[in-house]
């Protein structure tokens, strides 16, 4: 009887226990589920972290350059390597052909205009000249000739009415003398009318005379007009003929430092082959070789400056040649001291300037022609996404943006042309 309560006792407490164990066993399989999805769930996470994005391209940080846009004064300008080159140059020319026979001075001298420089030797222009000078001379005598005649003529003339006005007054002097005698009974009429005839005869020779020398002194007029221009143009032929041997003589053209003046003594010079050229000593002038972009932005009057000096665009020259064109500066005031020919100068055109715009620092992202879009970095840094922007003139520096970007971005300024997609997953 004692031992029965016992025995329940035991069995109502082994009762209890089983009904603890179930109840725990129910609890593990309602949350085992959820606690092994769990880290499944962290390591997915963690893979679409690590793994990149369809259509993004993974780049090292260090491989990446950052710039930030920020709201700044943007300076329009162009810098350009320029070149020193004379104001003016003038080719030293050969006028006539010929074997250098001497020469006068040395290249890289100061020389004046017209100074000789070298003499050519040329038998066969020297005796064509002569016979030429020779033809001339004759051809000049004969018009003296011709000149000494109409003289002569003149004179000859002149004689004659001289010669008749006399013949004239003494007609009339024995006339007034008959005359008187007839008067006082001492000569009849007939003795009187063969004087008077003589008068008369010699008034009308007298009159023949002048009448003709009128008509003679104006052919003769005429005649020596016409020798004039004769001996006129003759003798401007025969110094150009003369004029065709100083051709042997090269001439600096202007004042200035002779320069390529590389003729040696014995070498044949053809007509119109350059000698070297005279360089305006003292006067200069800047080229630069300019990206075709340019263009349709230079034009004449832009001002530069090169090392603190003003200087003026005076000539574009529109010809393209491997992508660039060429473009002459002039110094406002007096060239610098020391300049060389071939010196090159740092020189900034300047288009304008504007204050309070949106600019992005400079980079290979403006090169080719990705200026259209750049990768803005999301605020962790983590990653950058192309965006499409409209870019306006850049500078050494700067890049003024026109839209697409606000102040405080960042940017990659790094070279980007080889990503494809549209993002950048930074590691």
């Amino acid at each position: 009887m004692m031992t029965e309560p016992s025995g329940q006792a035991t069995v109502s407490a082994q009762a209890g226990m089983d009904r603890r164990i179930e109840g725990h066993a129910s609890s593990w399989r309602r949350w085992r589920t959820p606690l092994l999805l769990l880290p499944c769930a962290i390591g997915a996470a963690l893979l679409i972290r690590v793994l990149p994005a369809r259509g993004s391209t993974d780049i090292a940080r260090a491989n990446i350059e950052v710039g930030t846009v920020r709201q700044a004064s943007f300076d329009d300008y162009l810098p350009v390597r320029a070149t020193v080159a004379p104001a003016v140059t003038t080719l030293v020319g050969v006028l006539s052909g010929g074997q250098v026979e001497k020469l006068l001075v040395q290249d890289g001298v100061m020389v004046t205009s017209g100074q000789p420089l070298a003499t050519l030797a040329n038998p066969e222009l020297r005796l064509d000249v002569l016979t030429r000078e020779a033809q001339i001379a004759s051809q000049l005598g004969g018009v003296a000739g011709e000149d000494l005649g109409i003289a002569r003529n003149r004179l000859d003339r002149s004689g004659q009415i001289a010669q008749a006005n006399y013949d004239l007054i003494k007609a009339q002097r024995e006339l007034l003398v008959r005359q008187q005698l007839h008067d006082q009974g001492f000569l009849s009429d007939a003795g009187v009318k063969s004087y008077a005839d003589e008068v008369a005869y010699q008034q009308n020779r007298l009159a023949q005379l002048r009448s003709g020398g009128a008509q003679e002194t104006s052919i003769t007029a005429m005649q020596a007009t016409r020798l004039a221009d004769t001996r006129n143009r003759l003798e401007s032929n025969m110094k150009a003929v003369r004029a065709g041997l100083d051709a042997l003589v090269i001439r600096a053209p202007a004042s200035g430092r002779l320069t390529n003046f590389t003729i040696q003594p014995g070498q044949t010079l053809r007509p119109g082959d350059p000698a070297g050229q005279v360089d305006s000593e003292g006067s200069w002038k800047l080229t630069a070789d300019i990206d075709e972009y340019y263009l349709g932005r230079l034009s004449v009057g832009q001002t530069a400056v090169a090392g603190g000096v003003l200087l003026t665009v005076t000539r574009i020259l529109p010809a393209v040649k491997d992508g660039r064109f060429r473009i002459e500066l002039g110094f406002d005031g007096r060239p610098p001291a020391g300049l060389n020919r071939g010196q090159t100068l740092e020189a900034r055109i300047t288009f304008g300037a504007r204050s309070d715009v949106t600019v992005a620092p400079t980079g290979a992202w403006l090169e080719g022609g990705n200026a259209n879009s750049v990768f803005v970095l999301d605020p962790d840094g983590a990653h950058a996404r192309r965006r499409t922007i409209r870019a306006g003139p850049h500078n050494p520096d700067q890049a003024e943006i026109l839209s697409g970007l606000r102040p405080g971005e960042r940017i990659v300024t790094s070279d980007t042309s080889s990503v494809k997609g549209d993002i950048i997953n930074i590691r």
